[in-house]
Formats: structure tokens, sequence, C-alpha cells
């Protein structure tokens, strides 16, 4: 764990272990005693230097000896294409393959019917999501794709299937629910080339951990912008601009959500992306 002078760890771990543990503002505020007010601006950058009390109240709720490690040692365990421990890791995250040893030329020789995507040289297999995954995923793009050309946007929206060369190597194509990609150079006939600038994953069961974990850590240090992670179950987005050490802030089903690479001038109501898709919960 990383901590702080007084064994207080860093607001920044508190972030992560709360997104590991699914509290929302309310049950962290419930559990700990600290206002719901009080836990989002902390979270989300306002106050700056909370007080001690505070901070000791939150991190009894979400400390955990047995499974709130820092965010580097997470990414050093799941990552780390050397040892056994990405072997467990690929493992817990659905990887079919040896670890590391796999290219683009094996990604683009998988049967048709094979989805996939190749991390770091290991491939994770990829589950025909729900109706509902896609459902949210088609009003995402609409409502992006209706503010470029209402604008006159040269940013480009794209949805599965797309990939992404990440890394610029042969080691890595990821496929995201949403790309938005700003820079015309990045686009090839085949792949996007590069970090694109904005990335939206729709969580699912199968694909929930490596989403919150290893991609997040693989599109921060790839260079992407700006990260959404849409939780259909807990009805949230969590959106991280890596440029912000606020970052994630997590919004609501009932929220606008402002789309920071351009400046919050496009806010994506969720309220009726929601609505267009709630007849699918069953």
């Amino acid at each position: 764990m990383i901590f702080q002078k007084g064994g207080t760890m860093k607001i920044e771990a508190l972030k992560h272990a709360k997104l590991e543990k699914g509290y929302s503002y309310d049950e962290l505020s419930q559990l700990s005693g600290v206002p719901v007010s009080t836990i989002q601006k902390i979270f989300n950058g306002i106050t700056k230097a909370p007080r001690y009390r505070t901070l000791q109240s939150l991190e009894k709720v979400l400390s955990d000896k047995t499974d709130q490690i820092s965010k580097e040692t997470r990414y050093d365990s799941i990552h780390s294409s050397q040892d056994k421990t990405v072997r467990e890791g690929a493992s817990a995250y659905g990887a079919w393959a040896r670890p590391g040893k796999y290219t683009i030329e094996n990604y683009l020789n998988l049967p048709d019917d094979r989805r996939a995507e190749l991390i770091d040289g290991v491939f994770y297999d990829m589950s025909a999501p729900k109706l509902i995954h896609q459902a949210v995923e088609g009003e995402l793009f609409m409502a992006f794709r209706n503010f470029v050309d209402t604008n006159q946007g040269s940013c480009k929206v794209f949805i599965p299937p797309c990939g992404v060369q990440l890394d610029q190597d042969d080691k890595t194509v990821v496929e995201p629910d949403l790309v938005v990609v700003c820079d015309s150079s990045k686009l090839s006939d085949r792949f996007v080339a590069g970090a694109p600038d904005l990335i939206i994953e729709v969580l699912s069961p199968s694909t929930r951990r490596k989403d919150m974990y290893l991609k997040t850590q693989k599109y921060e240090a790839a260079g992407v912008r700006e990260y959404w992670m849409v939780d259909i179950d807990s009805r949230r987005v969590i959106v991280y601009v890596f440029a912000d050490p606020s970052t994630p802030v997590i919004y609501g089903f009932d929220d606008c959500v402002p789309v920071a690479i351009w400046d919050g001038k496009c806010q994506i109501d969720m309220r009726k992306v929601w609505k267009a898709v709630q007849y699918l919960v069953k």
C-alpha cells in the first residue's frame, strides 16, 4: 500500500480502492460516517488537504490487506511478461495463449469466429457482448457522432470491430467499445496506429477486471487523453482524464458527462442513453 505521513493512504490509493470495491459515495459515507459531500470534494480534488481524521475514517473502510495493493504493484503483477505472476494474471483475465509470444501477424491470422485482443504479446478472449451492452455502445456512438457532425469537427468516432495498435509495436492490438481519434495521421486502412484521444469501454462480467486495471494502465501509458468505463450494473460512468490529478471522477446515469478532450463543450446525457436502452433490462 501507499501511505502518507501518519500512516494514511494517499488519496489516489483511496480512489483506486473505492473503484476496486465498487462502493458508491452513499455507501462509503454510510460505512465511514463521512458526509457524502465531503467525500465527493476529496475524491474530485476540490478539497486539497482533507482532515487527518477524515482520511483515517475512509481508510478503515477501504483498507483490506488481502486485495488493496498500490497502483504500481497491481500493474507489475498483472502486466509483467517475464515471470510466473503474469501467467496467473493472464489466466484470471481470460488469456488463452502463452504470455508475451504473440504478434500482430498471429492476431491477423486468427480464425474469423475468434474474437480476441492482443496485449503485450498475450491473447485475451472477447466473448459476445449482451444486447444491452451493444445498445449502450450504439447510443454513445450516435451522441458522439452527432456532436462531431453538428460542429463540423475533424475527429472521427469508431466502434468495433476497430483495432487500435496502441503502442505502435507488433505486440498490442485492442478493440475498445468506442474510440475518438482527432489526428487523421493515425488512421490507416487496417488499424488506428497509436493512442486515440478518447476511449470508452462498456464493462461486462468477462472483461470487467481487464478493463478496470490492465487497460487503464495501458491506456494511460500509451498517451490516451481520456478514458471512460461505463458500468451498466451499477449505473455509473468512471472517467479518467489522465492529465488531471483529480481523476477518476464518477458520474451516475442521471448525469450529463462532460467530454474533456472537447473542453466540456460536448456533454453526454446519460439519462437519454439509459432511457433508450432500459427496456432491455430484465
